[in-house]
């Protein structure tokens, strides 16, 4: 048996081109989009931003500045400054092509945008050209660098300038040394806080083509960053310090509604919250059990409308006024008690059975809710009407529909609402924590993976899979009843299993699968996208499940694990370490060829 030797193939450009000459090309080129920045793009303020003032960027020419920076760290990085290898442990090259890439799109976005907003290119100041022509010669010589190789310690000790002469990708890789404590910690309270700061700038853009822009810029600034190792670097910090990370999480997003100046941003990150704390309920069901359920925002809708009719609502039918404890408990309570019900007839079918089960049940409850108005059914939702002038809360002599002053710092009735959602939030992220890492989780997974297999290790499945039915639905109460204060009404319509608006059955499972699947933070970066770029892009609303689709085909084709994957599904998806098959021995072509012949 002879064996196979494979070797490295050669490190090539897209672009033929000496790699001293495309970094040195690269670097200038990102160094002039950067300089253009500060020179005025256009010569009337109609074009949103202001964008003829000299000397001082603004509006999108702060996103060519900001990716034409990062483009220029990454690329000195490659010639081996010590402090910049820290941020690119994965190499240098690729990651330098993406954040070039974005840099021209952005540029190019926005010189498209100014010229087809006023009326021709004759609108261009000569800032427009020279950022768009350095960040055109960035791309092109970002491409002639070499293909990244994998990295190995070489045992020697080059200078900077030696390896430029050499004309290397990148420096020879050394294990980093460990950060002190201290130092990890104040790694990820900094990356929490410029997590804080690009949330934030993105809320709060005020035109449609800023957001556009702000989408571009950091789509590619975070696939570099990731190519360069930099967020597996971090990751791998946060798993060592978990309860600093959840901590540093929550101070960020306390810090949120303070950022804003304007009620209906903090009103955004309100729904939000609503809903990724929906999502990450419905993570528990699909995510840990691997039960796809279709109509999950039934249960969302039953903690709203159970919230609403004891809310003292002068539009309900029962009359009563229940302290908002009394009311999360019976929204919750409410919504577990229809998971139990739902759950116990249908989770011993599987697959698209169950999914078929569960989207009848949800369009079940909105037909049931939609006929209770006394004609149909008996008085008690109003029918599609439903339940409105649901009354502000009250809590601690706090009342959440006035503007409150914190440390000179004005709060409104939206920012009231989301530091009341934020507590929920930390406790459903309490309870996935810690089910999802209890031996119950574990049966979850066990049961997700192969069902017959943990059926046949003792584990009782179908108690296990209502347990999470009930878990979920659940914690989708408990939103539930914050939502309908927020919303000062529900209404059937509220609840479908697709629409424009979310939120929707179709929504919430977009977010999971876009999210990460079993993931902690998953479900809650996924709702925070799909519902923050349809609320920033207004002309998106009629074509957001088109959107949807064709976000979830790019996913399955390019990173099928979801934008935050735990291990397992990395493996299981990106799984390359194949054994190679040994060539055939001429003794065996002719033993085989006697046989045939035989036969």
């Amino acid at each position: 048996m002879t064996t196979n030797h494979t070797t490295t193939p050669p490190a090539t450009a897209l672009i033929p081109m000496p790699a001293p000459a495309a970094r040195i090309a690269t670097t200038a080129g990102a160094a002039v989009a950067l300089a253009g920045t500060f020179l005025a793009w256009t010569w009337t303020d109609q074009f949103p931003g202001n964008l003829t003032v000299t000397g001082y960027p603004g509006g999108l020419q702060v996103l060519t500045l900001i990716s034409a920076a990062l483009t220029l760290v990454l690329t000195l990085s490659g010639y081996g400054i010590r402090g910049l290898r820290w941020l690119t442990p994965g190499g240098t090259n690729s990651p330098v092509r993406l954040l070039a890439l974005g840099t021209f799109g952005t540029t190019a976005y926005a010189i498209g945008a100014i010229t087809y907003d006023l009326g021709g290119v004759v609108n261009l100041e000569p800032g427009a050209w020279v950022s768009g022509i350095g960040s055109l010669i960035a791309v092109i010589a970002a491409h002639g660098l070499p293909t990244d190789q994998p990295l190995h310690d070489t045992g020697t000790t080059t200078t900077g300038w030696q390896r430029f002469r050499n004309g290397l990708t990148a420096p020879p890789a050394r294990r980093a040394a460990p950060l002190p404590a201290w130092a990890e910690i104040l790694t990820i309270a900094v990356a929490f806080g410029i997590g804080l700061y690009i949330f934030a700038y993105g809320v709060d853009t005020d035109y449609t083509e800023l957001f556009i822009g702000f989408l571009i810029t950091a789509a590619f600034a975070f696939t570099a960053l990731n190519r360069a190792g930099l967020i597996s670097r971090l990751t791998a910090l946060t798993t060592k310090h978990r309860n600093i990370t959840l901590t540093a999480a929550l101070v960020a997003a306390v810090c949120f509604p303070f950022t804003q100046q304007k009620e209906e941003y903090a009103l955004i990150g309100a729904n939000i919250l609503i809903f990724a704390t929906v999502a990450l309920g419905l993570n528990v069901v699909v995510g840990l059990a691997g039960l796809l359920d279709l109509g999950y925002v039934a249960f969302l809708g039953v903690g709203a409308y159970a919230a609403a009719l004891v809310s003292g609502s002068t539009m309900s039918a029962i009359g009563v006024e229940f302290p908002f404890w009394a009311a999360v408990l019976t929204g919750a309570g409410a919504s577990l008690v229809f998971g139990v019900l739902i759950g116990a007839p249908t989770l011993r079918l599987r697959g698209d059975y169950l999914a078929i089960v569960t989207l009848g049940f949800g369009e079940i409850f909105r037909l049931t809710v939609n006929n209770l108005n006394g004609n149909s059914g008996p008085d008690l939702t109003n029918g599609s009407q439903g339940i409105p002038s649901i009354p502000d809360l009250n809590l601690f002599g706090i009342d959440f529909g006035l503007k409150h002053d914190i440390g000179g710092f004005t709060l409104g009735r939206s920012a009231n609402y989301y530091l009341l959602m934020l507590v929920f939030t930390a406790v459903v992220v309490l309870v996935f924590r810690r089910s999802g890492e209890s031996r119950i989780g574990r049966a979850w997974v066990a049961i997700r993976e192969d069902e017959t297999a943990a059926t046949a290790m003792g584990i009782n499945a179908f108690r296990l899979k209502l347990l999470a039915f009930a878990l979920g639905a659940t914690l989708a109460g408990l939103a539930g009843t914050v939502q309908s204060h927020v919303n000062y009404t529900v209404t059937p319509e509220q609840y479908q299993f697709a629409g424009s608006v979310p939120p929707n059955s179709a929504f919430l499972l977009a977010a999971v699968i876009l999210g990460g699947m079993g993931t902690l933070s998953g479900p809650l970066v996924g709702a925070a996208l799909l519902y923050l770029i349809p609320a920033k892009l207004q002309f998106m609303q009629d074509y957001q499940l088109f959107l949807f689709g064709v976000a979830l085909i790019l996913l399955m084709r390019l990173r099928p694990e979801g934008l935050v994957a735990d291990r397992r599904k990395q493996l299981e998806f990106h799984e390359t370490d194949q054994l190679d098959v040994p060539e055939p021995r001429k003794s065996d072509d002719v033993d085989a060829g006697i046989a045939k012949a035989g036969a």
